[in-house]
């Protein structure tokens, strides 16, 4: 800060406590965060399970002759994946600033329900139109549901304490690539009952659970802290207090503005994020929906394929949860992304040239190694640089949509005239994850040089606690006046002086 009232201003922040009325004394830190863990994590994950198994299930069902039977060729199925991604990207970011204004047990809920009734439908196509219409359809339904989560519990949990929980609510996805295979090996045994194919099987039972968990959820999702019904009033402004003390100032509710919006889209973070989230988002489409494909074409049967496709997804859960811990122990999110990615080049780059099935396979791992896991790394290390609820839901849905969006360029790489080694998709997957490690690069490079200005005091407000009125200095013109710290840094969020970057 730039003058002497801002250290009359600090100290009157200390005594400033969200409800000060309200005693916490009590509250044991440790057993509320399990608390939270146990009431918060585990369903969102189940919820994100069926996410990804209802979404990579036309992977699975190919195999069981979905296309024979609809008539339809290999290129008409890569059109019908490609249109799922359009509404799934573009429909995000309006669907996380409705999640702060809607009740997320509503929310997520309705969200969920829809696209469980929309995946049962794929159980009773009859052409190409429809099964185009249902996947856009299922794009829409699914839109908000990634980018609300990861807000979501971004607004329960401290900075160092982000990435464990991710990960254990993304590892949900690498469960579901093993069991989607498993399911779908065990389901197509149903093939001829009641007249049905077993790929339409696949589609109505996996949609069937969808909407059964969809209609518990009204009940079983809690909502943001601050009208959480499992906490007691005490518990609630505990968590309110120690999240404002990591400097997340928006804690404990914040009203809509224009500008908050204006503020993310304005911010050089978003679009970097926006390349990361382009380095990882594109291939892990890919590889959860070609991967029962590409293990086929070496030669192994469908349902041989849909089971060897299990060990990569739990060596990949493994991975995640290793790296959830170390993130959130180290605080080094950047190094770990670029060790991630490196390893995912190293992965692709083995694809390409390898001409061995047993090779081919092994460079599946590395793959799984580096994607997956790069994912809630990526999630927890935005997250905790972007602080105001709602920037930090439009900048999260801004950058998870455009790297959906890439879903759309990365479902369409694995043509059949290429098989079996997929070469061009191969290639194209390794420049995605190349653009993801200069972009994690890039993010660290500038999250450093923005740190090292705030120390040099390049970016301290003018704090005028008595309002005096005198005229506008050089600093107050380039930083903001403020009457007190409480005051900057509700206003400015992340671009407070104050507020450090993590790298």
């Amino acid at each position: 800060m730039s003058n002497s009232g801002s250290v009359i201003a600090l100290a009157a922040d200390k005594a400033d406590l969200y409800e000060a009325h309200i005693d916490t004394s009590q509250v044991d830190e440790r057993r509320l965060l399990r608390k939270i863990d146990i009431r918060v994590v585990p369903w969102l994950g189940l919820l994100y399970f069926l996410n990804f198994l209802d979404r990579g299930s036309i992977g699975n069902a190919k195999l069981y002759h979905m296309e024979t039977d609809l008539g339809i060729t290999d290129k008409q199925y890569l059109i019908a994946l490609t249109a799922f991604f359009f509404p799934y990207a573009l429909l995000e970011p309006a669907s996380n600033v409705i999640l702060r204004r809607v009740p997320p047990s509503v929310w997520l809920s309705s969200m969920m329900f829809v696209w469980g009734i929309v995946m049962m439908c794929h159980g009773f196509l009859r052409s190409y139109g429809g099964l185009v219409t249902l996947r856009v359809l299922l794009g829409v339904a699914e839109a908000g549901l990634y980018p609300g989560i990861v807000f979501y519990i971004s607004c329960w949990y401290k900075r160092s304490e982000l990435g464990t929980r991710v990960a254990a609510f993304f590892t949900s996805a690498t469960i579901a690539g093993a069991f989607s295979g498993l399911l779908a090996a065990a389901i197509s045994n149903m093939d001829g009952v009641a007249g049905k194919p077993g790929w339409s099987w696949i589609f109505i039972l996996e949609g069937l659970a969808t909407v059964l968990c969809a209609v518990a959820s009204y009940w079983i999702i809690s909502n943001f802290p601050e009208t959480a019904g499992f906490l007691t009033k005490e518990e609630r402004v505990f968590v309110i207090r120690r999240l404002k003390d990591d400097m997340q100032f928006s804690a404990g509710g914040e009203e809509f503005k224009v500008r908050y919006i204006w503020q993310s889209l304005r911010d050089w973070k978003t679009y970097v994020a926006m390349g990361i989230y382009m380095g990882f988002d594109g291939p892990l489409f890919a590889f959860s929906l070609f991967t029962p494909t590409i293990i086929n074409e070496l030669g192994y049967k469908a349902t041989t394929a849909n089971l060897l496709s299990v060990p990569v997804y739990v060596w990949s859960c493994i991975v995640t949860i290793i790296v959830g811990f170390m993130g959130d122990r180290l605080g080094k999110r950047g190094y770990i992304n670029l060790i991630l990615f490196g390893i995912g080049l190293v992965g692709y780059i083995i694809l390409i040239t390898s001409k061995t099935p047993a090779l081919s396979y092994f460079a599946c791992f590395l793959a799984a190694s580096a994607i997956y896991p790069t994912v809630p790394n990526s999630v927890a290390w935005v997250a905790s640089n972007v602080e105001g609820s709602y920037k930090r839901g439009i900048t999260l849905a801004m950058a998870i949509g455009w790297g959906n969006l890439n879903g759309a360029v990365s479902s369409n790489v694995y043509r059949a005239q290429d098989a079996p080694w997929y070469r061009l998709g191969h290639g194209i997957i390794l420049a995605y994850i190349a653009i993801g490690w200069l972009s994690s690069a890039a993010f660290m490079f500038l999250l450093r040089r923005e740190n090292g200005r705030r120390d040099k005091g390049e970016r301290d407000e003018v704090i005028d606690s008595d309002n005096s009125g005198e005229e506008m200095n050089e600093m107050a013109l380039k930083n903001g006046r403020f009457e007190t710290v409480n005051d900057a840094r509700r206003e400015k969020g992340d671009e407070w002086s104050q507020f450090r970057y993590t790298l």
